[in-house]
C-alpha cells in the first residue's frame, strides 16, 4: 500500500437539493437537506483511504462540535489524523452546497483551514519526507502551497496538485509539481489562457491531466493526446467527484501504474462515486471498484 500525505482543507458540508436555483432575492423550496463531512483535502484523503492507501492528513479544525464530528469521521474512514491541529479561536470550515440539475454549486467559508500555515508544515516535515506522494488542493493559503511544493521538489517527493478553487499559478510551481489536475474550466484560470484544452495539454506532457466531468479526462503523453472516457452510470450527486478522482489517481500512482492506467482507474472510481448522495459517503471502497472492473 502507498503512503500518501494529504495537506488541505477539512469542512462540514451542508447540502440542499432543489429543482431550481434561486435568482437574486428569490426564495425557493428545497427537496432535501443533510450534513456530511467534506473539504477537498479530507475528501481526497478519504477517497485514497477507501481504496486501501495509508493516508495521513495535515490540516486544522476548530475546537467545536463540528471539529469533533470531523475527527470521528477520520477515525471511521481509517485516515491518520494525528497531524491535524486544533484551534479554539476560529470555527471549523463549512461548505454550503446546492444540488440542482445533476450538478452542484458551492460556497466555502474557510474557518480554521486558513490556519494550515507554514509553521504547521515545518512541524511535520519528517512525516512528509516519508510520503510516496503528497496531495494538495487550493482551499488552504497559497503561501503554504508554495512552501510545500518547494520542500517536496527539494526532497524529490512526488506532488499531485489539484488547483481548486482555481487561481492563476506561477510557472515555478507548475514546473515543480509532478501532476496537475484542473478541470475543463479551471485550467483557463490556472494558466491564464483562452487556449483550447489540447493546446495547453501539449505544453505539459505527462504532468497536466484535465478532467471533463461526464466526458472523462485527457492528458498528453508526449506523442498524442490520450482521452479516457467516463463510465455510464445513473448520476445521483456529483459533489466530490473531482476529489474522488484525485484520491484515486494518487493511489494508482503509488501502486506503480503508468499515467494512462492511473487516469483510467481514477475515472472509474469517480464515476462510481456519483451514484450515491454525499461527497464521502458515495466514494467506493477498493472492493467495489474491483467488483466493477471484474464485471465489465
Amino acid at each position: 500500500m502507498g503512503n500518501i500525505v494529504v495537506i488541505g482543507s477539512v469542512n462540514m458540508d451542508m447540502v440542499c437539493s432543489v429543482d431550481k436555483r434561486p435568482e437574486k432575492g428569490e426564495t425557493v423550496l428545497g427537496n432535501s437537506f443533510f450534513t456530511s463531512p467534506g473539504g477537498k483535502g479530507a475528501n481526497q484523503a478519504i477517497s485514497a483511504s477507501k481504496l486501501g492507501a495509508n493516508v495521513k492528513m495535515i490540516s486544522c479544525i476548530g475546537e467545536d462540535g463540528l471539529g469533533e464530528e470531523l475527527i470521528r469521521n477520520f477515525r471511521t474512514n481509517k485516515v491518520d489524523y494525528s497531524l491535524v491541529s486544533r484551534n479554539n479561536h476560529k470555527s471549523s470550515g463549512v461548505a454550503v452546497i446546492t444540488l440542482c440539475e445533476n450538478d452542484n454549486s458551492i460556497v466555502v467559508v474557510p474557518g480554521t483551514n486558513e490556519l494550515v500555515d507554514i509553521e504547521l508544515i515545518k512541524k511535520n516535515e519528517e512525516e512528509i519526507k516519508n510520503a510516496d506522494i503528497v496531495l494538495l488542493q487550493l482551499e488552504i493559503p497559497l503561501k503554504t502551497i508554495n512552501y510545500v511544493v518547494n520542500f517536496c521538489f527539494e526532497n524529490r517527493i512526488k506532488v499531485l496538485l489539484n488547483p481548486a478553487p482555481a487561481v492563476k499559478l506561477n510557472e515555478d510551481i507548475i514546473e515543480k509539481v509532478t501532476y496537475l489536475t484542473p478541470n475543463e474550466h479551471e485550467y483557463k484560470i490556472v494558466f491564464d489562457t483562452n487556449e483550447g484544452i489540447e493546446e495547453v495539454l501539449k505544453k505539459y506532457p505527462n504532468k497536466l491531466v484535465i478532467t471533463e466531468g461526464k466526458n472523462g479526462a485527457r492528458f498528453y503523453d508526449g506523442e498524442e493526446i490520450k482521452h479516457v472516457s467516463c463510465i455510464s452510470v445513473d448520476v445521483q450527486d456529483t459533489t466530490g467527484a473531482g476529489d474522488t478522482f484525485n484520491g484515486a489517481l494518487a493511489v494508482a500512482i503509488t501502486e506503480g501504474k503508468n499515467l494512462y492506467t492511473a487516469v483510467e482507474y481514477a475515472v472509474v472510481v469517480s464515476g462510481l462515486s456519483v451514484t450515491k448522495l454525499g461527497a464521502q459517503s458515495g466514494m467506493p471502497y477498493k472492493e467495489d471498484v474491483e467488483k466493477y472492473l471484474n464485471n465489465k
